[in-house]
């Protein structure tokens, strides 16, 4: 097998490195530790996480070893790169939960087994800290100037950057030195929205161990326009099933853009890169086949394979005119009992957040029941239109939910 970085590269992952001929020279020749932290916002991660995964996996079948750090103690600031205000605080307990629902998401794309991968959880060392013993070895090697030059902080510093947040790059590259110093870890990666802070760690291990340490982040997931990908009406592409359906999540993937195909099989599967170019070269209609690889090859790694062929059965159903499938998002009501408005179902099914969003929708012609439009807000439905598969609401032309009477 060839070297890894080159397999990144190809792919279209990189896009910043520091010292790269030394670190491609070091993949080369050794079994490399790595490590790419997951701050746990969230009880799930989802699609944003989902490119430092991937190559995590590309930089595990090449032989190196992964550590996947959970945020148990970074996670109590919250990270400021991207964001125009303070995060939300969390609470210990909530940051636990979510920590934990993280690692076993992580087993879907790693091999733990026999120490082949690894997941540690950054509140083992930074909770215990003791601040000025922190600040005589850590916060001595760090410039303020230098700091307010760094990308995650100049977007904060016009509506306010505290003190909390401020710590966060020192935090980050603690995490660094520690894992390189509990278990050889030479080499941090990341999104590069996080380019500042990955490349401080590096830095604070050469400095204080005089030892090599590399930094390596990816391209964002962007649209062909420069728009952030993964983002839904229901708001994030989630990874966790019970936040976005394998269906939604299969169908966000066959419907997008025809210019971002190849660029999506490339990052989000593991298919040879020729067969990346074909797909990708597909012109008029049959990108359309293109389209239904990069779903279901995404859904199985993400969900497994048996959920992505339900979910590819139950959209060529819908899309076919045939008969309803099980994968198709549902929503059970006990009765019809204030919900006998479509739009008082719509707001139950999730697919507009609010009755003013609702009215707007039907307004404009983009809501069917049963594949009739919808012309009032105030539409009821009655027990007659709940067939054997229930009642079918269409909002556009590709958001589909079931409801069924309990």
């Amino acid at each position: 097998m060839g070297n890894v970085m080159d397999v990144l590269r190809e792919r279209g992952f990189i896009a910043q490195t520091v010292y790269e001929d030394d670190l491609y020279k070091m993949l080369d020749n050794e079994k490399v530790t790595f490590y790419v932290g997951f701050d746990p916002t969230a009880d799930s991660l989802h699609i944003g996480h989902y490119i430092p995964i991937m190559a995590m996996a590309h930089m595990q079948r090449a032989g190196h070893r992964p550590i996947a750090l959970m945020g148990g103690g970074t996670g109590l600031i919250g990270d400021p790169s991207g964001k125009s205000d303070l995060r939300k605080m969390l609470t210990p307990e909530i940051v636990d939960h979510n920590v934990d629902c993280i690692k076993q998401q992580m087993s879907r794309f790693l091999d733990f087994s026999d120490g082949k991968a690894l997941i540690v959880n950054n509140a083992d060392w930074l909770r215990s800290l003791n601040y000025i013993d922190f600040l005589r070895e850590v916060g001595v090697h760090f410039s303020v100037n230098r700091m307010l030059t760094a990308e995650c902080y100049k977007q904060r510093m016009e509506k306010g950057l505290t003190f909390l947040e401020f710590n966060y790059m020192l935090m980050q590259s603690y995490d660094f030195l520690e894992l390189f110093r509990r278990y050889g870890c030479r080499v941090e990666m990341g999104g590069d929205d996080q380019w500042s802070n990955i490349l401080s760690g590096a830095d604070l291990i050469r400095r204080k161990e005089h030892e090599d340490a590399f930094a390596m982040t990816f391209k964002l997931l962007l649209t062909h326009d420069g728009r952030k990908m993964g983002k839904t009406e229901a708001g994030a592409l989630w990874l966790d099933p019970k936040k976005t359906s394998p269906y939604d999540f299969y169908q966000y993937w066959r419907n997008v853009d025809d210019q971002d195909v190849e660029k999506c099989l490339a990052l989000l599967t593991f298919l040879p890169m020729d067969e990346v170019r074909r797909l990708g070269a597909l012109q008029g209609a049959e990108i359309n086949e293109a389209k239904k690889v990069l779903a279901f090859e995404v859904t199985k790694l993400v969900h497994g394979e048996a959920e992505a062929a339900e979910a590819a059965k139950a959209a060529e159903a819908l899309f076919g005119g045939s008969a309803l499938d099980g994968a198709v998002p549902t929503t059970t009501i006990p009765s019809l009992e204030g919900c006998r408005r479509v739009i008082d179902l719509m707001v139950k099914a999730g697919l507009c957040k609010s009755l003013g969003e609702g009215r707007r929708l039907i307004a404009g012609g983009g809501v069917t029941v049963n594949d009739e439009k919808v012309t009032s807000p105030d539409q009821e439905v009655s027990e007659s239109d709940f067939g054997s598969e229930g009642l079918m609401l269409r909002k556009g032309k590709k958001s589909y939910h079931r409801i069924l009477l309990g």
